[in-house]
Protein backbone atom coordinates (compact mmCIF):
# COMPACT_ATOMS: atom_id res chain seq x y z
CA UNK A 1 0.00 0.00 0.00
CA UNK A 2 1.27 3.24 -1.16
CA UNK A 3 1.84 6.31 1.11
CA UNK A 4 -1.43 8.11 -0.32
CA UNK A 5 -3.41 5.30 -0.02
CA UNK A 6 -3.18 4.37 3.27
CA UNK A 7 -3.54 8.66 3.96
CA UNK A 8 -6.70 8.05 2.26
CA UNK A 9 -7.67 4.53 4.22
CA UNK A 10 -6.71 6.42 7.39
CA UNK A 11 -8.92 9.17 6.34
CA UNK A 12 -11.74 7.14 5.25
CA UNK A 13 -13.38 6.50 8.94
CA UNK A 14 -12.81 9.24 10.46
CA UNK A 15 -15.14 11.13 8.14
CA UNK A 16 -17.89 8.62 7.97
CA UNK A 17 -17.42 8.59 11.86
CA UNK A 18 -18.60 12.17 12.86
CA UNK A 19 -22.43 11.48 11.75
CA UNK A 20 -24.68 13.91 10.33
CA UNK A 21 -26.39 16.70 12.72
CA UNK A 22 -30.00 16.23 12.05
CA UNK A 23 -31.58 19.83 11.08
CA UNK A 24 -34.45 21.20 13.35
CA UNK A 25 -36.95 20.91 11.01
CA UNK A 26 -35.97 16.95 11.34
CA UNK A 27 -36.57 16.95 14.72
CA UNK A 28 -39.58 18.70 14.44
CA UNK A 29 -40.68 15.81 12.25
CA UNK A 30 -39.98 13.60 14.54
CA UNK A 31 -41.92 14.97 17.43
CA UNK A 32 -44.40 15.45 15.25
CA UNK A 33 -44.55 11.42 15.00
CA UNK A 34 -44.21 10.52 18.36
CA UNK A 35 -46.92 12.92 19.37
CA UNK A 36 -49.65 11.52 16.83
CA UNK A 37 -48.78 8.10 16.88
CA UNK A 38 -49.76 7.94 20.66
CA UNK A 39 -52.95 7.02 21.36
CA UNK A 40 -53.68 9.63 24.55
CA UNK A 41 -52.89 12.48 21.83
CA UNK A 42 -56.42 11.61 19.79
CA UNK A 43 -58.24 10.90 22.88
CA UNK A 44 -57.60 13.62 24.85
CA UNK A 45 -57.99 16.14 21.83
CA UNK A 46 -61.25 14.00 21.20
CA UNK A 47 -62.22 14.79 25.09
CA UNK A 48 -61.21 18.41 24.70
CA UNK A 49 -63.70 18.54 21.85
CA UNK A 50 -66.84 17.48 23.41
CA UNK A 51 -66.15 18.59 26.95
CA UNK A 52 -65.54 22.12 25.73
CA UNK A 53 -68.43 22.59 23.18
CA UNK A 54 -70.64 20.13 25.61
CA UNK A 55 -70.84 21.89 28.49
CA UNK A 56 -71.00 25.47 26.51
CA UNK A 57 -73.87 24.19 24.89
CA UNK A 58 -75.38 22.38 28.03
CA UNK A 59 -74.66 26.19 30.20
CA UNK A 60 -75.21 28.21 27.59
CA UNK A 61 -79.26 26.57 26.85
CA UNK A 62 -79.63 26.02 30.38
CA UNK A 63 -79.16 30.12 30.95
CA UNK A 64 -81.35 31.04 27.98
CA UNK A 65 -84.31 28.05 29.22
CA UNK A 66 -84.45 29.81 32.72
CA UNK A 67 -83.55 33.40 32.04
CA UNK A 68 -86.47 34.80 33.70
CA UNK A 69 -86.18 32.56 36.81
CA UNK A 70 -82.47 33.95 36.83
CA UNK A 71 -81.31 36.73 38.99
CA UNK A 72 -80.64 40.56 38.24
CA UNK A 73 -77.39 40.46 38.73
CA UNK A 74 -76.84 37.07 36.76
CA UNK A 75 -78.32 38.37 34.12
CA UNK A 76 -76.51 41.76 34.07
CA UNK A 77 -73.20 40.17 34.71
CA UNK A 78 -74.03 37.75 31.59
CA UNK A 79 -75.19 40.87 29.31
CA UNK A 80 -72.44 43.07 30.20
CA UNK A 81 -69.54 40.35 29.18
CA UNK A 82 -71.29 37.58 27.46
CA UNK A 83 -68.31 36.21 26.17
CA UNK A 84 -67.05 35.21 29.42
CA UNK A 85 -70.11 33.08 30.59
CA UNK A 86 -69.78 31.42 27.02
CA UNK A 87 -66.50 30.30 27.17
CA UNK A 88 -66.27 30.14 30.68
CA UNK A 89 -67.65 26.78 31.74
CA UNK A 90 -66.12 24.73 28.53
CA UNK A 91 -62.62 26.59 28.91
CA UNK A 92 -62.51 26.00 32.61
CA UNK A 93 -63.20 22.11 32.06
CA UNK A 94 -61.76 21.65 28.42
CA UNK A 95 -58.30 23.06 29.81
CA UNK A 96 -57.78 20.03 31.93
CA UNK A 97 -57.84 17.51 28.98
CA UNK A 98 -55.27 19.77 27.59
CA UNK A 99 -53.11 19.76 31.14
CA UNK A 100 -52.95 16.03 31.50
CA UNK A 101 -52.23 15.83 28.04
CA UNK A 102 -49.45 18.34 28.25
CA UNK A 103 -48.10 16.35 31.06
CA UNK A 104 -48.14 12.80 29.14
CA UNK A 105 -46.47 14.08 26.15
CA UNK A 106 -43.39 14.11 27.65
CA UNK A 107 -43.79 11.51 31.10
CA UNK A 108 -44.84 9.30 28.61
CA UNK A 109 -41.44 9.04 27.08
CA UNK A 110 -39.70 8.08 30.22
CA UNK A 111 -42.22 6.15 31.67
CA UNK A 112 -41.40 3.45 28.41
CA UNK A 113 -37.68 4.15 27.81
CA UNK A 114 -38.44 5.98 24.40
CA UNK A 115 -36.35 9.28 25.74
CA UNK A 116 -33.31 7.18 25.67
CA UNK A 117 -33.52 6.40 22.45
CA UNK A 118 -34.47 10.32 21.68
CA UNK A 119 -31.60 11.05 23.49
CA UNK A 120 -29.14 8.68 21.40
CA UNK A 121 -30.45 9.49 18.02
CA UNK A 122 -29.76 13.75 19.42
CA UNK A 123 -27.31 14.07 22.06
CA UNK A 124 -28.52 17.91 22.18
CA UNK A 125 -30.75 17.36 24.04
CA UNK A 126 -32.11 21.23 24.42
CA UNK A 127 -33.10 21.36 20.25
CA UNK A 128 -34.86 18.03 21.05
CA UNK A 129 -36.80 19.40 23.65
CA UNK A 130 -37.62 22.62 21.58
CA UNK A 131 -38.50 20.84 18.91
CA UNK A 132 -41.16 18.75 20.92
CA UNK A 133 -42.39 22.07 22.82
CA UNK A 134 -43.11 24.30 19.18
CA UNK A 135 -44.70 20.73 17.10
CA UNK A 136 -47.27 20.47 20.73
CA UNK A 137 -47.65 24.21 20.18
CA UNK A 138 -48.64 24.35 17.11
CA UNK A 139 -50.94 21.54 17.49
CA UNK A 140 -52.67 22.98 20.30
CA UNK A 141 -53.27 26.23 18.75
CA UNK A 142 -54.89 24.79 16.22
CA UNK A 143 -57.18 22.84 17.57
CA UNK A 144 -57.18 25.19 20.30
CA UNK A 145 -58.25 28.20 18.27
CA UNK A 146 -60.77 25.65 15.64
CA UNK A 147 -62.70 25.17 19.37
CA UNK A 148 -63.05 28.06 20.93
CA UNK A 149 -64.84 29.63 17.66
CA UNK A 150 -66.74 27.08 17.78
CA UNK A 151 -67.47 27.31 21.55
CA UNK A 152 -68.70 31.23 20.80
CA UNK A 153 -70.52 30.56 17.70
CA UNK A 154 -72.84 27.94 19.57
CA UNK A 155 -72.63 29.90 22.68
CA UNK A 156 -73.82 33.02 21.05
CA UNK A 157 -76.45 31.09 19.04
CA UNK A 158 -78.27 30.01 22.31
CA UNK A 159 -77.82 33.39 23.79
CA UNK A 160 -78.44 35.52 21.03
CA UNK A 161 -82.13 36.72 22.44
CA UNK A 162 -80.67 37.30 25.59
CA UNK A 163 -77.75 38.52 24.71
CA UNK A 164 -76.54 39.06 21.44
CA UNK A 165 -73.07 39.09 20.96
CA UNK A 166 -70.79 38.96 17.56
CA UNK A 167 -67.36 38.71 16.62
CA UNK A 168 -67.76 42.71 15.34
CA UNK A 169 -68.30 43.75 18.72
CA UNK A 170 -65.48 45.61 20.61
CA UNK A 171 -62.61 43.08 22.19
CA UNK A 172 -64.69 40.38 21.10
CA UNK A 173 -62.45 38.96 18.66
CA UNK A 174 -59.57 38.99 21.05
CA UNK A 175 -61.27 37.37 23.88
CA UNK A 176 -62.05 34.44 21.60
CA UNK A 177 -58.48 34.30 20.14
CA UNK A 178 -57.03 34.67 23.33
CA UNK A 179 -58.51 31.77 24.98
CA UNK A 180 -56.99 30.02 22.35
CA UNK A 181 -53.65 31.50 23.31
CA UNK A 182 -54.89 30.68 26.65
CA UNK A 183 -55.14 26.96 25.97
CA UNK A 184 -52.01 26.65 24.51
CA UNK A 185 -49.83 28.22 26.99
CA UNK A 186 -51.64 26.65 29.80
CA UNK A 187 -50.77 23.21 27.49
CA UNK A 188 -46.83 24.69 27.24
CA UNK A 189 -46.78 24.80 31.47
CA UNK A 190 -48.25 21.18 31.46
CA UNK A 191 -45.52 20.27 29.25
CA UNK A 192 -42.62 21.99 31.29
CA UNK A 193 -44.04 20.55 34.75
CA UNK A 194 -44.49 17.08 33.37
CA UNK A 195 -40.32 17.50 31.90
CA UNK A 196 -39.38 18.67 35.82
CA UNK A 197 -41.19 15.87 37.17
CA UNK A 198 -40.74 12.51 35.19
CA UNK A 199 -43.59 11.13 36.36
CA UNK A 200 -47.68 10.84 34.95
CA UNK A 201 -49.50 10.71 37.96
CA UNK A 202 -47.32 13.42 40.04
CA UNK A 203 -47.16 15.70 37.20
CA UNK A 204 -50.84 15.20 36.51
CA UNK A 205 -51.64 16.45 40.09
CA UNK A 206 -49.25 18.82 40.31
CA UNK A 207 -50.78 20.85 36.84
CA UNK A 208 -54.30 20.30 38.48
CA UNK A 209 -52.85 21.50 41.77
CA UNK A 210 -51.74 24.88 40.09
CA UNK A 211 -54.81 25.39 37.88
CA UNK A 212 -57.57 24.47 40.45
CA UNK A 213 -56.04 24.43 44.28
CA UNK A 214 -53.62 27.34 44.61
CA UNK A 215 -56.74 29.66 43.76
CA UNK A 216 -58.95 28.26 45.88
CA UNK A 217 -55.89 28.39 48.87
CA UNK A 218 -55.13 31.93 47.83
CA UNK A 219 -58.47 32.95 48.57
CA UNK A 220 -57.88 31.69 52.57
CA UNK A 221 -55.26 34.40 53.03
CA UNK A 222 -56.12 36.74 55.15
CA UNK A 223 -56.28 41.07 54.42
CA UNK A 224 -55.25 42.00 50.25
CA UNK A 225 -52.52 39.35 50.29
CA UNK A 226 -55.17 36.87 48.96
CA UNK A 227 -55.90 39.03 46.41
CA UNK A 228 -52.54 39.94 45.21
CA UNK A 229 -51.68 36.59 44.76
CA UNK A 230 -54.19 35.69 43.34
CA UNK A 231 -54.50 37.94 40.34
CA UNK A 232 -50.63 36.70 39.50
CA UNK A 233 -51.64 32.72 39.78
CA UNK A 234 -51.24 31.37 36.12
CA UNK A 235 -55.22 30.35 35.49
CA UNK A 236 -56.92 33.34 37.72
CA UNK A 237 -54.22 35.72 35.40
CA UNK A 238 -54.30 33.61 31.76
CA UNK A 239 -58.04 34.01 31.50
CA UNK A 240 -58.25 37.67 31.28
CA UNK A 241 -57.22 37.26 27.94
CA UNK A 242 -60.75 35.48 27.36
CA UNK A 243 -62.69 38.56 28.40
CA UNK A 244 -63.81 41.31 26.70
CA UNK A 245 -64.43 43.50 28.99
CA UNK A 246 -62.04 44.75 32.24
CA UNK A 247 -64.12 44.16 35.19
CA UNK A 248 -63.42 46.48 38.50
CA UNK A 249 -61.95 43.57 40.52
CA UNK A 250 -59.19 42.81 38.27
CA UNK A 251 -55.60 43.70 38.75
CA UNK A 252 -54.15 43.21 35.45
CA UNK A 253 -55.54 44.07 32.05
CA UNK A 254 -56.16 41.05 29.34
CA UNK A 255 -52.63 41.55 27.78
CA UNK A 256 -51.06 41.96 31.01
CA UNK A 257 -52.76 38.83 32.34
CA UNK A 258 -51.54 36.60 29.17
CA UNK A 259 -48.33 38.18 29.85
CA UNK A 260 -48.41 37.00 33.37
CA UNK A 261 -49.02 33.43 32.48
CA UNK A 262 -46.45 33.17 29.40
CA UNK A 263 -43.56 34.20 32.02
CA UNK A 264 -44.92 31.13 34.66
CA UNK A 265 -44.71 28.69 31.30
CA UNK A 266 -41.03 30.03 30.25
CA UNK A 267 -39.75 30.04 33.85
CA UNK A 268 -41.10 26.63 34.33
CA UNK A 269 -39.95 25.35 30.62
CA UNK A 270 -36.10 27.12 31.43
CA UNK A 271 -36.18 24.76 34.18
CA UNK A 272 -36.78 21.58 32.25
CA UNK A 273 -34.03 22.73 30.00
CA UNK A 274 -31.73 22.84 32.93
CA UNK A 275 -32.74 19.56 34.49
CA UNK A 276 -32.87 18.15 31.39
CA UNK A 277 -28.94 18.68 30.53
CA UNK A 278 -28.25 18.02 34.17
CA UNK A 279 -30.29 14.52 34.99
CA UNK A 280 -30.15 11.32 33.32
CA UNK A 281 -32.46 9.87 31.33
Amino acid sequence: MTAAQAGTAGALPASHSQPKRASFGQLMLSEWTKIRSVRSTVWSLILFVIVSIGFTVLFTALTAANWSQAGADTRARIVTDPVSFIMGAGLGLGQLTLCVLGALVITTEYSTGVIRSSLLAVPHRVPMLAAKAVVFAVLILIVAEVVCFGMFLTGSAILHSHAPVSLGDPNVTRAVVGSGLYLTVVALLALAIGGIIRHTAGAISTVIGVILVLPILTGLLPGSWGKHIDAYLPEQAGTLIGQAHHQSGDLLSAWQGFGVLCIWAAVLLAVTVVLLKRRDA
